[in-house]
């Protein structure tokens, strides 16, 4: 068995968007992660055209009111689009119940059974065991004795199990997201869980905070801050709080994103007068590198997942248009041709997608083209989309929009078939970043 232990309007309108305008702009706090006193709630909407029936068991035993583990490994599988949840009745059942899977087998596909039990030290103990209904297959369980703090960890854990055993990629429900808040003239970085809760303030400032950037081994976030009264990137210590400038140099030092392997990072920088792609190190210091050699404004570099290629946006042809190159430099490849303004490039772990912002009509809309095929979908029903974000499995994109006049964090599956948001009380959400599976 497995054990765990525990400038300053940046709307929708006028900021990610002006991204490829030199970008210009104290109060800060650096300090190891606080918990937030704002939750999230998820609205799961949608519905796929091919899920699993998967039945989840009442679990035997009990936990805290704010960590209802059954429910959040449901709402988990629900807002991965791939299963239909099942109301399951009968009679009580835990990880060591043989159940009777006949009766199970006209409803559901699988079935879920666990119980949550208080130990003696004060820890839960989260159990469970997954049956595969039609093959009458007894698919493993595992043990997760935790503090009650850790109790949402445990359940997203549980389900990351019961997403692969049934669909054979790993599931992303224990993974981290980052984002930034604005609550009037206030400024927050955020870590929060995969589906928005136990979100905890990495960083609080007067000035904009802008274009977090998770760490290959998820342990550091990049971000650029205007406390200097100009755009510096800093990498940020997820553990301590610690936090060190990397790219301090003279005007715009923005857009950051890091090699695969965390050797390098990308920048936008304006060292020739515009704003050019370099190639800096993540510990600081150092000559930067310049890749991009245009007149125009090349900006928002992403590294493919191979480190080879890196994709940004250009207007060297009269328009923003999002471009391909080797990530050595070289000469670079028009990607996108639909419509005059497609920007925020973003590559799937698995290489197969490209996820941006298009305009399409006055509308700001969320684009996924398949590489290899160069076929495009718009995929939401939104128009102030902004900062798509793949999760790890390449399975969910996350992106900033407007709804009901405030900004807000969604996620879709691939198809827009399901849609997931994620709303907070205080202030809007915005520029986020999915972290990587945990090392």
């Amino acid at each position: 068995m497995m054990k765990i232990s525990g400038p300053d309007d940046h709307s929708p309108a006028s900021g990610r968007r002006r991204s490829l305008l030199t970008l210009a702009g104290a109060g800060l706090l650096g300090a190891p992660l606080a918990p937030a006193w704002a939750q999230f709630r998820v609205e799961v909407s949608g519905v796929g055209a091919k899920q699993i029936p998967v039945a989840i068991a009442p679990f035997q035993g009990s936990s805290p009111a704010n960590a209802d583990v059954p429910a959040i490994i449901r709402a988990d599988l629900e807002r991965s689009g791939v299963f239909r949840l099942i109301a399951a009745q009968g009679g009580a059942l835990d990880e060591n119940s043989r159940p009777d899977l006949g009766p199970w087998r006209e409803r559901a596909d699988a079935l879920l059974t666990g119980s949550v039990i208080r130990l003696a030290n004060g820890q839960f103990d989260v159990r469970f065991r997954l049956w595969d209904t039609l093959k009458a297959q007894d698919l493993g369980g595992l043990s997760f004795p935790v503090a009650a703090a850790d109790l949402r960890l445990a359940a997203h854990k549980v389900a990351d199990y019961v997403f692969e055993k049934l669909t054979g990629a790993k599931g992303v429900f224990s993974t981290r997201i980052a984002y930034v808040s604005k609550n009037g003239a206030r400024y927050s970085l955020w870590v929060a869980d995969a589906d928005g809760e136990g979100a905890q303030a990495a960083l609080t400032s007067n000035e904009p905070i802008i274009s977090p950037a998770w760490s290959p081994s998820g342990a550091q976030l990049a971000y650029v801050s205007f406390e200097a009264r100009k755009p510096v990137i800093y990498v940020h210590d997820i553990a301590n709080g610690h936090r060190r400038p990397v790219a301090t140099w003279r005007g715009s030092n923005s857009a950051p994103a890091w090699a695969p392997d965390a050797s390098r990072m990308l920048a936008t920088l304006t060292l020739s007068g515009n704003s050019q792609v370099y190639e800096i190190s993540p510990n600081g210091g150092g000559n930067p590198r310049r890749l991009t050699q245009t007149g125009g404004i090349d900006t928002e570099a992403v590294f493919t997942p191979d480190g080879a290629s890196i994709y940004f946006v250009s207007d060297r042809g009269g328009s923003p248009q999002i471009y391909r190159m080797p990530a050595r430099g070289g000469s670079a490849e028009r990607v996108t041709f639909n419509g005059n303004y497609n920007i925020s490039p973003a590559i799937s772990p698995d290489g197969r997608w490209l996820a941006y912002i298009a305009r399409l009509g006055g509308a700001f809309k969320l684009q996924v083209m398949e590489l290899s095929s160069g076929n495009i979908a718009s995929v939401t029903d939104t128009s102030d989309d902004e900062r798509p974000t793949f999760a790890p499995n390449s399975r969910l994109i996350m992106y900033a929009s407007k709804i009901g006049g405030r900004e807000a964090l969604l996620t879709t599956t691939l198809d827009g078939q399901i849609k997931t948001r994620l709303a907070s009380v205080p202030g809007d959400i915005r520029e986020p970043n999915w972290g990587p599976f945990p090392r």
